[in-house]
């Protein structure tokens, strides 16, 4: 049961990142459309940031009254249908106020996908967080793929839009049929609804997960934003050589994920942590120290495999932490999502002052960071988590069920 229940959870975090797979695929079209600079289309993206933030301390109460699968199959086609409102928007403030609601609707509604994927990994007894994430990942290419197809036969983005709307909602509908854990099955809250504060702000051991979190997607948004940047104009390679980078990092990164569940089955969520920690640090050390093209590949596909697992077990962390795992995820996600708002403005502006080169610093410096925290990620986990196997992890699983 619990791995079908795994597998609609895999479906809709798959759903989740196609919208913004989407969205990104067909930037270039709004752009052209609405006659806008870079720098006014980057207002209009920053809207999506400050928009999530603004609302996702509010989601352990929206969870806790609605429940993880209403909360998501809604959210989620109102994402759908906030991008096909977006193709429509006829000026920059129009778009930037679809961006703030999008972002809205998918701070709040990845809390609650989160929280189930907690819920299920609690009672399968080890590591699924990281898979989820890493199919989160590949809806945003799956997408991406589908949005690049659909530029080069000219198809209309308002088109595309409301074609993937449907396909999205579908998904979703689905996906979230399948749900069936909830807080009781598992035996973590007996609280209502009252119970369950309005709005959420991170302490004690969920700040600190949280500045775990901080430092990967530092790390992970400054290599996904600017690694091609830094490829074209500190290292003088081609366009094509840039982009080349950017694709590298998405794959390894990708490919981390996919991977970390078994990864941490055998080492355990704090090694692994670690571990990848350590390499997205010589990772940036590389991309430092890199003179010609072929380093700094090699440095941000470490950086790639370094931030590809933080996230995840930040977020399982968190909800292992505490009886209610929405509260523990919106909290890190507070804090950590900041770093979604923070990095490409701080990378910029130190290379303003200085260069790329001494903005990456920065980055290797967060990896390292990283490493350091990696104990907090392996806290309260399942016993299979903890690399636990044997007689002790059948024991725990047999407690899960029957809990």
């Amino acid at each position: 049961m619990w791995d079908k229940e795994r597998r609609s959870v895999a479906v809709v975090f798959a759903a989740h990142g196609s919208v913004g797979g989407t969205f990104a695929s067909r930037l270039p079209w709004l752009s052209d459309h609405l006659q806008l600079s870079a720098g006014k289309l980057g207002v209009a993206l920053l809207m999506s940031s400050i928009g999530a933030m603004t609302t996702m301390p509010f989601a352990g109460r929206a969870v806790a009254r609605f429940g993880t699968a209403a909360t998501a199959w809604a959210l989620i086609c109102a994402m759908a249908a906030v991008l096909v409102t977006a193709s429509w928007m006829p000026n920059l403030p129009a778009l930037a106020a679809c961006s703030a609601a999008l972002g809205s609707v998918a701070g709040t509604s990845d809390m609650a996908m989160n929280a189930q994927g907690i819920l299920v990994e609690k009672r399968m007894g080890r590591s699924i967080m990281s898979g989820l994430h890493g199919l989160w990942s590949i809806g945003v290419l799956i997408a991406a793929l589908a949005g690049s197809l659909a530029a080069h036969q000219h198809v209309d983005a308002r088109v595309h839009f409301a074609v993937a709307a449907v396909v999205i909602a579908v998904a979703v509908t689905w996906g979230t049929h399948g749900f069936h854990t909830t807080a009781a099955d598992v035996g973590l809250a007996e609280e209502t609804t009252e119970d369950v504060p309005l709005f959420v702000l991170p302490r004690g051991v969920i700040l600190l997960i949280g500045l775990v979190g901080f430092c990967g997607i530092y790390a992970e948004v400054a290599a996904q934003d600017w690694s091609s940047v830094y490829m074209h104009r500190t290292l003088h390679g081609d366009e094509a050589e840039a982009a080349f980078t950017t694709g590298m990092f998405a794959f390894t990164m990708a490919a981390g994920r996919l991977s970390g569940d078994a990864v941490v089955g055998r080492l355990g969520a704090a090694t692994t942590v670690r571990a990848c920690g350590i390499l997205g640090a010589l990772g940036g050390v590389l991309v430092v120290a890199a003179q010609s093209p072929v380093p700094a590949v090699i440095g941000f596909m470490l950086i790639g495999i370094g931030v590809s697992v933080v996230v995840p077990l930040a977020f399982a962390a968190a909800g292992h932490a505490g009886p209610n795992p929405t509260l523990g995820v919106a909290g890190v996600a507070t804090i950590a999502y900041g770093a979604g708002l923070a990095a490409p403005g701080m990378i910029g502006g130190i290379a303003d002052l200085t260069s790329l080169r001494v903005a990456f610093c920065a980055v290797a410096v967060l990896a390292g960071m990283v490493a350091l925290g990696g104990g907090l990620l392996g806290r309260n986990a399942p016993e299979a988590v903890h690399g636990v196997t044997g007689p002790r992890a059948a024991e725990a699983e047999a407690l899960a069920t029957e809990g």
